[in-house]
């Protein structure tokens, strides 16, 4: 009787998440000029594909304007950004386990860290493009069935070296964690 049962189907969903956040705790090796790499605000957005068991991938790419400028007015540091754009792995929860209440999820991967900076003096400019990794921790809810709300937590890293002969073995050249929180819509 089972052999005339049809297999059941498992399927993805498209997620288009536009999210918003904040970056902190950042340590850096570049010559900055300034206090700042503080609290700062990040805008961006991810697509995942996403099924009913626990992998799924992600591309995303997020802003952060002001990443190395502080309070101050008149501050040393006139421009400054950090672009990612990465592509992740994601493992999280099976979806016949959460159904569809809050699904947590573990994601990580690899991709591209751009940094720009220019100082008043305009000694030492900062323009590089770095190979970075991230790792997090999140969950994604649906509200409706094609809208959700997912919250997201990464360190990022810059892969290179410190370039700097006075910073201890190991250290990055630019790390920083980064919060958020997104409108998922499903397709």
């Amino acid at each position: 009787f089972c052999l005339w049962m049809p297999p059941a189907t498992a399927h993805a969903d498209w997620l288009i998440t536009p999210f918003l956040g904040t970056s902190f705790a950042s340590q850096t090796t570049f010559l900055t000029f300034d206090e700042g790499a503080g609290r700062k605000l990040t805008l961006g957005a991810s697509v995942s594909l996403l099924g009913d068991g626990i992998f799924g991938l992600e591309a995303e790419v997020a802003h952060t304007p002001r990443f190395f400028e502080g309070n101050d007015p008149l501050g040393l540091v006139l421009t400054s950004r950090v672009t990612t754009a990465s592509a992740n792995v994601i493992v999280a929860a099976p979806l016949a386990l959460t159904r569809e209440s809050l699904r947590p999820y573990f994601v990580g991967g690899l991709g591209l860290m751009q940094v720009r900076s220019k100082n008043a003096a305009d000694l030492f400019p900062i323009d590089e493009n770095l190979p970075a990794v991230n790792i997090g921790v999140g969950a994604i809810g649906f509200l409706t069935e094609r809208t959700g709300i997912r919250f997201d937590l990464r360190h990022f890293r810059a892969v290179s070296d410190s370039g700097s002969p006075l910073a201890p073995p190991g250290t990055s050249r630019l790390s920083f964690w980064r919060v958020t929180v997104g409108a998922a819509v499903r397709y």
